[in-house]
């Protein structure tokens, strides 16, 4: 009996795992429009631009929160924060300035909007 409940417990944390996982991929899909395992694959430049990205849409995601916004969601909320947590777990420990770099001052401000965006989408490694 002891090796029953011992077996279902661990069916219940793998079922949870997997859903949390499930929640993450689907958060940064979404919200992002970034794969998560091609960013925890990325390189620590790469992974350090898709931090401060991620970084960028929580905050997002706290200011609805505060303003009780109908579009608010404390499982996309947890699930950003989960993959924030994970992202940061890959960076090197002496190396803190690629995640502190903003993406904005990686590219020139001259060039209008969609010229930015289609820079920034290079540097991400979206651009085929």
């Amino acid at each position: 009996m002891l090796r029953f409940q011992e077996e279902a417990q661990l069916f219940g944390a793998t079922k949870l795992a997997a859903t949390a996982r499930a929640q993450q991929i689907a958060a940064m899909q979404l919200v992002c429009g970034i794969d998560l395992s091609a960013a925890l694959r990325a390189g620590p430049d790469a992974q350090g631009q898709i931090i401060c990205r991620v970084e960028r849409v929580i905050e997002r995601e706290r200011l609805k929160g505060m303003r009780r916004h109908w579009s608010y969601d404390l499982n996309r909320h947890i699930a950003l924060k989960q993959v924030l947590d994970q992202l940061r777990k890959l960076q090197p420990e002496g190396d803190a300035s690629p995640a502190k770099k903003k993406l904005r001052r990686t590219v020139s401000t001259n060039g209008n909007g969609a010229r930015r965006r289609r820079q920034n989408r290079k540097i991400l490694g979206k651009d085929g």
